[in-house]
């Protein structure tokens, strides 16, 4: 493996290793490194709306604001 300057990524200095041992050490740094990116970049972590405990609050008291009609049933247990 080389760059676009001509440089190694990566250089084994010593012994004879199989090509699927050069394998498995490129598998085990690359996926260190997408880790690693994924750490640094936090951002915001999608929530499921199921585990969001927000739907533990009390709902609409309302008559107008509760669903009505022949889905009614299946939306009342789904998530806001």
């Amino acid at each position: 493996m080389s760059s676009a300057a001509g440089k190694p990524y990566l250089q084994i200095v010593q012994g004879d290793p199989s090509p699927e041992e050069v394998a498995a050490l490129v598998a085990v740094l690359t996926a260190r490194a997408r880790a690693h990116a994924a750490a640094a970049g936090g951002g915001e972590r999608r929530v499921s709306r199921w585990a969001d405990r927000s739907r533990l609050l009390r709902g609409p008291v309302a008559e107008a604001q509760r669903p009505r009609g022949a889905g009614a049933w299946r939306a009342s247990g789904l998530p806001r």
